[in-house]
């Protein structure tokens, strides 16, 4: 498993192409607005303040990165399907997006966040569904497992059954509470299997090109 020895925040950024140039790997953690994003870096680091969490949905609005072990990151994404955000603010969040998913190099896997208490949400299917498309390397993080609503995993089965209505082959599934920790070691494993196989010359190559 690997070992998180240090982290802390490194930078946020409103566009992609201002964020860090230095090739180091990163791991990118993307869902709905009030899915547990920050919750569950804060648990992985097991820093309760690295990265603030808020009540309010739709607050993270920017690309922030914490920088583990001083050689890669995990990137904290704005969080999408606020009811409240404007039509203009839902398209500049699309955009920004895309041009972080496709243009982001140095991205090693997206972790994407689904919370395990509520049915499939199709905004989640049709983000997971556009990953696909564009052959960006991605898992999902059932988020909340510890609550009631999620215990018997109906919500998980599901999700994984509307997949399969388009997929072939599932993508990993990690099963992830906060509070608990559950999911943590298996994360990190998958982690480290990811950083072992990474191409260290490419990414050196990507941060001075």
């Amino acid at each position: 498993m690997a070992q998180i020895k240090t982290s802390r925040f490194q930078s946020s950024h409103a566009r992609v192409d201002q964020a860090p140039k230095d090739g180091r790997p990163e791991f990118a953690f993307i869902g709905r607005s009030n899915v547990g994003k920050s919750s569950l870096i804060n648990m992985l680091t097991q820093r309760k303040e690295l990265a603030h969490t808020s009540g309010k949905p739709g607050k993270t609005q920017l690309l922030n990165y914490y920088l583990i072990n001083d050689s890669w990151y995990l990137t904290d994404l704005p969080g999408y399907g606020y009811a409240k955000q404007s039509k203009k603010t839902r398209s500049k969040w699309e955009t920004r997006m895309e041009n972080y998913f496709l243009k982001r190099q140095s991205l090693v896997s997206a972790f994407v966040l689904i919370d395990s208490n509520v049915p499939p949400q199709d905004i989640d299917l049709e983000f997971v569904n556009w990953l696909g498309e564009h052959g960006i390397p991605f898992v999902l993080a059932f988020t909340k497992t510890d609550r009631r609503k999620a215990r018997d995993g109906e919500h998980v089965t599901a999700f994984q059954e509307r997949l399969a209505e388009y997929w072939e082959e599932l993508p990993p599934v990690f099963l992830t509470s906060a509070n608990k920790e559950i999911g943590r070691e298996e994360i990190l494993e998958y982690m480290e299997t990811a950083l072992n196989t990474v191409n260290w010359a490419f990414y050196a190559d990507t941060a001075t090109s």
